[in-house]
């Protein structure tokens, strides 16, 4: 059985055909899956501009960083374009928890010829960059600076990475490829949605080669996604109660703009609320579940004016059932 550090890309795939996306464009590919590639997710719809900016990723060894809203499927995008590739994907939560020791490495106590010894073990940093693996960072502008610096070693893509515990230079696998998705570009928080996020220093900003940005849907394409993902929805009826949770959803996002509100519904947002009316058999009741119960509660007569505009019927937060 072939290692995983001695796999190469053996096929080309037209981008045409597999994402459906009107380029000549071809990218490299693995012809067999290994346990390590994402399963792929035959309802997935694709952005054709982020899906661009991940494929020059894969094929030409760009890092790429994706910056949007919360829910809007960053994340997700690049492991279903590395699905598509069968190409290895590994993804990293990187909140304030994930130290410098956690991403490079430590001793550990294990058990060899019947003795105790202390080993190193390899962080996950160390062994992506050895093997033909797209390491997505999610949540990048939640790092700690520590590990940020750490993380700017390997942003050159000739970059070596230099274990200074082991006395090692750890040269990349050439089919190594970095992503990141971020909330904000860099800059922190100056919305206080995302609190815990921090500035990201330009020279570490500039080794980005490629920055897109994902952001909420056109409503045709959210319905889209919605109906492909809850399927019982998927008739004249339920398509109608989909468009207008769509509605609210975007009435909470002008609200979220101009400072009416602080909390927006994003697409998964709305995945679950319609997942949640599958099961409760109650729209107004799973929207509650769902989102309202999230919210300020200064601000819930507000959330539920959206849906009264909507829907047209008031929830117990209504104003109008407020008892003063």
């Amino acid at each position: 059985m072939t290692n995983l550090n001695e796999l190469t890309p053996d096929i080309k795939i037209s981008v045409n055909q597999i994402f459906g996306i009107e380029t000549e464009m071809k990218v490299d590919g693995f012809s067999k899956k290994n346990k390590y590639v994402p399963e792929i997710d035959s309802s997935y719809k694709f952005d054709r501009d982020t899906t661009l900016a991940i494929l020059s990723g894969f094929s030409h060894n760009k890092r790429v960083l994706i910056q949007g809203y919360h829910g809007t499927g960053k994340s997700t995008h690049v492991e279903q374009v590395a699905a598509r590739l069968n190409w290895p994907c590994i993804r990293v939560n990187l909140d304030s928890h994930i130290s410098r020791i956690d991403l490079i490495g430590k001793d550990a106590i294990v058990i060899k010829d019947n003795k105790q010894i202390t080993e190193f073990k390899e962080g996950i940093l160390p062994w992506s960059i050895q093997n033909p693996i797209a390491l997505v960072f999610d949540e990048y502008d939640a790092g700690r600076p520590d590990v940020m610096f750490v993380i700017q070693r390997v942003l050159e893509k000739e970059g070596n990475f230099t274990l200074l515990d082991q006395n090692k230079v750890l040269k990349q696998n050439p089919y190594f490829r970095l992503f990141a998705t971020t909330n904000t570009i860099g800059l922190g928080d100056t919305t206080g949605l995302y609190q815990g996020t921090q500035q990201i220093n330009q020279g570490q900003m500039d080794r980005w080669n490629i920055v897109t940005t994902l952001n909420y849907l056109k409503f045709e394409k959210e319905l889209e996604i919605v109906l492909a993902k809850v399927k019982s929805f998927n008739n004249k009826e339920g398509k109608d109660v989909i468009s207008n949770m769509i509605k609210v959803a975007d009435l909470s996002r002008k609200g979220f703009v101009n400072g009416d509100i602080s909390t927006v519904m994003s697409p998964r947002t709305v995945m679950h609320w319609a997942e949640n009316t599958e099961i409760f058999k109650d729209i107004g009741y799973a929207f509650r579940v769902t989102f309202l119960n999230k919210c300020d509660d200064l601000e819930k007569n507000i959330i539920a004016e959206y849906y009264q505009r909507c829907f047209g019927e008031d929830l117990p937060e209504s104003s109008i059932n407020i008892k003063i």
